[in-house]
């Protein structure tokens, strides 16, 4: 891997506040409002206690934001001309990618290891398997969202696509049971959307798959193979749409 890009491109992220506080100080501060703050968060829930499930589920968000915003990005860049530019240097097309996995992989991180560190000193407990679990589940899924961002980059070639893509992982993080705990009708609807699988792997190591209603009811609970499904079949149908929009691109050329 090509370590001197893998730094600019690192170094440029980082020049990006913007995009630094709706990555990792927005959805830190979602967990310390609505989780750390709050009488409810000491309640047990399953191998861990309500704040520990809000901090998975602000981390998960996180980290979305961030992989969408590098995949948007790469597709816009290649889209653009930049993808010229480097075919002028040493780098490969493979390397453009893996250095792009990285970048995604790092990003993803910030989110997932602020969040675990503010949760540690304000009352989130678990089970040391179901922290390991959760935050491993955080960080691997969202890459599989690098796509969403990949295809608004592909369809609209624009850096106000992939921001918008960004903006639309809020909507779907409200349908996907996110942000607030859904019930009857929303929650069967939810489990079609795109984080609901992974949001719902990602928390499985500490709820077991138990579904909440906003009062703390139980709803029932998911089996495991159900968000393994619903993470599976959407990445499927994102690959297969990323696939398409570069095909479209190489046909316009």
């Amino acid at each position: 891997m090509n370590t001197t890009y893998l730094g600019l491109e690192l170094r440029r992220f980082a020049r990006d506040r913007a995009s630094l506080f709706f990555i990792g100080v927005l959805p830190a501060f979602f967990y310390i409002i609505f989780g750390a703050t709050q009488a409810y968060g000491g309640s047990p829930l399953g191998n861990g206690n309500v704040a520990l499930y809000i901090l998975v589920s602000m981390a998960a968000y996180g980290a979305v934001t961030a992989t969408v915003g590098v995949g948007g990005m790469a597709a816009v860049e290649r889209m653009q001309g930049w993808g010229r530019q480097l075919g002028l240097t040493p780098l490969r097309d493979g390397g453009f990618v893996l250095v792009k996995i990285t970048l995604a992989v790092v990003v993803a991180l910030l989110p997932v290891t602020l969040i675990a560190a503010i949760g540690a000193l304000t009352g989130a407990e678990g089970t040391t398997v179901a922290w390991t679990l959760s935050l491993l589940a955080v960080a691997g899924g969202a890459c599989v969202f690098a796509l969403f961002g990949l295809c608004a980059g592909l369809a609209f070639r624009t850096e106000a696509a992939v921001s918008a893509a960004s903006g639309m992982v809020v909507v779907l993080a409200f349908l996907g049971n996110v942000f607030v705990p859904l019930s009857g009708t929303l929650l069967a609807i939810a489990k079609f959307t795109p984080l609901y699988g992974y949001v719902a792997l990602a928390r499985y190591p500490v709820t077991e798959g138990r579904l909440i209603s906003g009062d703390g009811a139980s709803l029932g609970s998911d089996p495991l193979w159900l968000p393994l499904l619903n993470l599976g079949v959407w990445s499927a149908v994102l690959a297969v749409a990323a696939v398409l929009l570069v095909r479209r691109g190489r046909e316009r050329q």
